[in-house]
């Protein structure tokens, strides 16, 4: 009931493809906004309160169900709550692998079998993991690797987008002269370029 008090307390616009976030409880900070959903983190708690737009309501129920059959604990997020236009999951602190490249933090090959490991984990449950991006994969302060924005799981195409970043990560980032820090500016317009279909890999 308290979750979805807290929901119910974010106003947003009803139009626009990212609705204008008109006010929201004091007990919420706002943490992220992403193509579906407001992220904000509750007062005292550590745990995420994803608030999805009018018109992308019916994501929650849809996410929620990934997350019930995903194994919590481990590389996702464990969900506690589901309403109408929200999900209420773990609170993650860390970096976003695309944080990482900004702030020229080395991402180790450790953390590239970890995330394929958790990719796995979701297929054996059924799931085909898609929209595997940089701002979906966080490295906690404990070197834990962990995925969020699962609503894309259950797609049935093929998404090479996790496969062309492995590739980029064993074909450059390890080798010495690759940079290890990227300009935010780049890192947004690569992202731009791929979602309008072209790869830089093959």
């Amino acid at each position: 009931m308290k979750y979805q008090k807290l929901a119910a307390s974010v106003v947003m616009s009803k139009k626009g493809r990212i609705p204008k976030l008109k006010s929201y409880s004091e007990e919420l900070q706002l943490i992220g906004i992403g193509r579906s959903a407001y992220v904000f983190k509750v007062q005292h708690e550590q745990v995420a309160l994803k608030v999805f737009f009018p018109h992308k309501a019916h994501i929650a129920s849809e996410e929620a169900a990934i997350y019930r059959k995903l194994p919590s604990g481990n590389y996702y997020p464990t969900l506690y709550d589901v309403g109408m236009n929200y999900i209420v999951i773990d609170y993650l602190e860390g970096h976003t692998l695309f944080q990482c490249l900004e702030n020229g933090i080395y991402v180790c090959e450790e953390k590239i079998h970890a995330i394929n490991e958790a990719l796995e984990m979701a297929r054996e449950v059924g799931l085909n993991p898609s929209d595997i991006h940089l701002k979906n994969i966080i490295i906690t302060p404990k070197q834990e690797v962990k995925l969020i924005d699962v609503a894309r799981f259950r797609q049935t195409k093929k998404d090479r987008q996790w496969d062309d970043l492995q590739k980029v990560y064993f074909k450059g980032y390890v080798k010495s002269y690759f940079p290890k820090r990227i300009p935010k500016l780049i890192l947004n317009c690569i992202t731009v370029i791929y979602k309008t279909g072209l790869r830089f890999v093959e």
